[in-house]
């Protein structure tokens, strides 16, 4: 069963029942149904969370609820598991999503998830949801310009890590914990330490057809030129004092319980065939990362500084 607004791509799912509210209006719908286990996508809001997850305790066997890497805030320590601390708000807490605030409520939305249903709650907390469909466009940036070629700018150093995890993986883990009715916290993506920056570009690479030189320019470089990472250069973020643990969170626990990665070229793939199956006017809305003009800047740039560094 789904339940949603049915504004965002009605049409999917056509053999589901569908049930047609709004978190923050009116769940009346869900009244006095039973179902094995419920699956939030959407709670952003503790208020919000409380208001479902209360409704649906008596008649639910297990509440999985998305959230997000984000709780941990700056993460300063490699290979942190699930036992880290997490962002807080102050008192009394202003229920506004923003950059600053959004990890802290996503940990309040858990907390609310579980004070509703103890010992029946399963909190996921993927890093970077990538792939097929992907309305943000991050990591479809780097598929889709590493195989246009040329010379491509790449943040810092290829051994930079990173991490992420494919929609369709993490899909597949949450109808794992419920067939196993596996609950308590998950930290999802894939194996510290396994990705870094030079793997992703290189398999972009491999898969566009070899077009591209892979320019890999300083961070400090970056910043001077007003390079932001994980906006401009998506999926990275250097990893350096309050961010050292950045790309490096234990996943063991999740692996343990059956979290599988498909390889990366099959996501790689996969992002290029749905973009390019996208109409001509949503492309551009599905690209993020740093323009083209500002990207050659910075890599003549980068080129004249090298220069001037080899001849200094």
């Amino acid at each position: 069963t789904l339940f949603n607004r049915g504004k965002t791509n009605p049409g999917l799912f056509p053999k589901l029942e569908k049930l047609q509210g709004d978190r923050k209006v009116d769940l009346s719908v869900l009244k006095d149904r039973k179902w094995d286990g419920v699956v939030d996508t959407s709670g952003y809001l503790p208020s919000e969370v409380k208001k479902s997850a209360e409704l649906l305790a008596p008649n639910v066997g297990q509440y999985v609820f998305i959230s997000t890497i984000s709780v941990y805030g700056d993460q300063p320590t490699p290979d942190a598991d699930e036992t880290a601390p997490v962002s807080t708000l102050p008192e009394p807490i202003k229920e506004e999503v923003t950059n600053a605030t959004y990890g802290a409520l996503k940990a309040l939305c858990e907390k609310a998830a579980e004070a509703a249903m103890p010992g029946r709650v399963t909190n996921l907390r993927p890093h970077l949801i990538v792939g097929p469909g992907d309305p943000t466009g991050r990591f479809t940036y780097w598929p889709v310009r590493v195989r246009k070629g040329g010379p491509v700018l790449a943040p810092n150093s290829p051994t930079d890590p990173i991490q992420f995890v494919d929609a369709r993986d993490l899909a597949a883990f949450v109808v794992k914990t419920l067939e196993d009715k596996a609950v308590g916290v998950y930290n999802v993506a894939t194996p510290s330490g396994e990705m870094t920056m030079g793997k992703l570009l290189e398999s972009c690479n491999k898969v566009g057809g070899g077009k591209a030189s892979l320019v890999w320019v300083d961070k400090d470089f970056l910043e001077a030129q007003k390079v932001g990472p994980w906006s401009e250069m998506p999926v990275w973020i250097p990893a350096f004092d309050e961010n050292r643990g950045f790309g490096r969170a234990s996943v063991a626990r999740a692996v343990k319980a059956g979290l599988g990665m498909r390889p990366l070229e099959a996501t790689v793939r996969d992002t290029l065939a749905w973009y390019d199956a996208l109409p001509a006017e949503a492309k551009e809305r599905r690209l993020a990362g740093i323009k083209p003009e500002k990207e050659a800047e910075v890599l003549k740039a980068w080129a004249h500084e090298q220069e001037e560094h080899k001849h200094g």
